[in-house]
């Protein structure tokens, strides 16, 4: 039952240095672009400039740096990474040297302000200077979300020592944030995490994020593959086995990937920079892929495809032929238009293919299948309470977490119920909720009964929660405009006493442009703002975005209404449940105001 693990393969043993090749072209495929996008892609490859596609890093003291020429225009962060490799802070070591001087102190040169504010982030940890200065929220990498009893209790141990400053999320990426560490803290954690197989290494800034899988992924009566081989392969690939893997720690930006599972694409495909989507071909298992889906305040777009499939056997080359891709000719000005997807535009689909497989190990990357294995009219289940798994006799569970929040003792009780009742392993969904696989028939019945399933989290929690996501908001969160957390709750719960719903709704809050809350493929979303009241008094307030759409018919949410303040959005709430999902007005008991 746990998950798969190999040796990792140095990163040189897997690309060899390309040849010049002459790429067949095609029909193209090209992105929508948006009001700020680039000019119009070239008709071909053959179109481009060749000034265009010399790269623009070049490999230096192992390490890959933005040549010279290339360093005009750039943005503040790309300078941060020209006067000192962050990852140098990991692999030579330079984090314990730098614990070991007060943060006001390293606030006095921006060398080691920018080591606090920016660096770090390569590390995995994020300065929460407006907030709780002084403390970091450190992201891990947790491939597929699968996790362990044993590492459970190790973040909880963390976060207990820092009293009210500590706590930890479910994040929208299958993963945990642990919150209220402290610098000369540090060496000491990335040691224990090492000791219980986790890591929080290339897990911010400009690097690839938690590779993200089917969390019912081995245990899935109707699963089309088992991702957490692949999502593991990519992780260990993307970080060296946590050791550090400079060819892919000088990103223009961060970069998302997934691998697909099952009919229900809990993954969300759309929204990644890189989604692998099973397919067959010729009798081979594989993936065809689809590239450049991202959220910025600026632009959102949904993954579109590369009209590539690879064997399954392939997954890890292709994925680092499109990061070299990504990495080598990027652009590294605006921040807001540096996403890959902004490279696909200017490039053209096919001239980002032929980029693709100029880097592959064999020079070849064949076209994409028409053998889909996605039911594209599966409707997409609910994976809350009590669940056959397809082992016989093994059940799983899925717990409701409220809006991804849990305090060092909720994590101990977890690993304590994954052990009793099941292996010792916990899954983690992007939705911030928490799956217990392997729990025998025979003792569902006790678990249900334990006072965390009743109390804290339910296996089957009211409708409306069922779909509620949230970021860290601004209790937390320097950028976040408005709180989000309590209160998404707060809003859903007093929703929740005015209208019926018939069906889940999934709502997510989000406290800034950056959309970490995912408001986008929402139901309903709601984007942190400040705005004006009825007496035009400047308060916390949301836009409210509707029509976003998981699954095979994915779609992105619009906005709906600007500046809504957040004092007045449960009546608006209330009316577009009513108008738009059917909703039936509750009748009040008597008595009640």
């Amino acid at each position: 039952m746990s998950s798969f693990s190999v040796k990792f393969l140095p990163p040189n043993s897997l690309f060899l240095t390309p040849k010049p090749t002459t790429t067949a072209t095609s029909t193209r495929l090209y992105a929508n672009p948006s009001p700020t996008a680039v000019p119009a892609p070239p008709q071909s490859p053959e179109d481009i400039a060749a000034d265009r596609l010399e790269p623009r890093v070049e490999q230096k003291s192992g390490f890959f740096v933005l040549k010279e020429k290339f360093r005009q225009g750039i943005n503040p962060q790309e300078k941060v990474k020209i006067a000192a490799e962050p990852m140098k802070l990991f692999m030579e070591n330079g984090i314990e040297d730098l614990a070991k001087i007060p943060i006001e102190e390293l606030d006095k040169s921006k060398d080691t302000k920018d080591d606090v504010d920016v660096r770090l982030k390569w590390l995995g940890l994020f300065h929460r200077r407006k907030h709780q200065y002084g403390r970091f929220m450190m992201r891990l990498k947790l491939p597929n979300g699968v996790t362990t009893s044993a590492q459970t209790r190790y973040l909880a141990s963390v976060i207990r020592e820092y009293g009210e400053h500590g706590c930890a999320d479910v994040t929208t990426r299958q993963n945990w944030q642990i919150r209220g560490v402290t610098l000369p803290d540090v060496p000491a954690i990335l040691k224990g995490l090492d000791a219980v197989g986790l890591t929080s290494l290339q897990s911010g800034m400009d690097n690839v994020r938690n590779p993200v899988g089917n969390p019912l992924a081995g245990i899935d009566p109707h699963e089309i593959v088992d991702t957490r081989s692949y999502t593991n392969l990519l992780s260990q690939f993307i970080t060296a086995n946590s050791r550090g893997n400079p060819a892919f720690t000088n990103l223009p930006r961060k970069w998302n990937v997934c691998v697909i599972g099952s009919h229900d694409l809990y993954e969300h495909p759309h929204i990644n920079d890189l989604a692998y989507m099973p397919a067959t071909k010729d009798g081979r298992f594989g993936f065809n892929l689809l590239v450049g889906g991202f959220f910025s305040p600026k632009r959102c777009e949904e993954a579109i495809p590369l009209d590539a499939w690879v064997p399954a056997e392939d997954v890890v080359q292709v994925c680092g032929a499109i990061l070299e891709a990504y990495r080598d000719l990027g652009t590294r000005g605006n921040r807001q238009k540096t996403r890959m997807m902004w490279l696909i535009d200017e490039l053209g689909v096919e001239g980002f293919r032929s980029e693709v497989v100029k880097r592959m190990p064999e020079q070849v990357l064949e076209r994409s299948s028409s053998e889909d294995l996605v039911d594209q009219k599966w409707e997409r289940r609910d994976y809350f309470g009590v669940n056959p798994q397809k082992q016989e006799g093994l059940s799983f569970i899925g717990l409701h977490i409220p809006v991804g929040r849990v305090q060092a003792d909720d994590m101990d009780e977890l690993a304590r119920i994954a052990d009793e009742y099941g292996s010792g392993e916990l899954r983690l969904t992007v939705e911030q909720n928490i799956i217990i696989p392997n729990i025998d028939n025979s003792k569902v019945k006790a678990l249900l009964d334990e006072p965390l399933l009743k109390d804290r989290f339910l296996p089957e929690p009211p409708i409306l929660m069922k779909g509620l996501v949230a970021c860290t908001g601004n209790q937390f969160c320097g950028q976040a405009i408005i709180e989000t957390k309590a209160r998404a709750l707060k809003v859903t719960e007093e929703v929740g006493r005015l209208v019926s719903v018939t069906h889940p709704v999934r709502m997510h809050w989000t406290g800034c442009p950056n959309t970490c809350g995912q408001v986008q493929v929402a139901d309903i979303g709601f984007m942190g703002c400040m705005t004006r009241d009825e007496n035009g008094k400047v308060v916390e307030g949301a836009d409210v975005f509707l029509g976003g759409r998981i699954g095979s018919d994915s779609h992105l949410g619009e906005l709906y209404k600007k500046g809504v303040p957040c004092k007045d959005l449960v009546p608006v709430v209330v009316d577009i449940l009513v108008d738009k999902f059917g909703a039936v007005p509750r009748e009040r008991e008597d008595g009640e105001e």
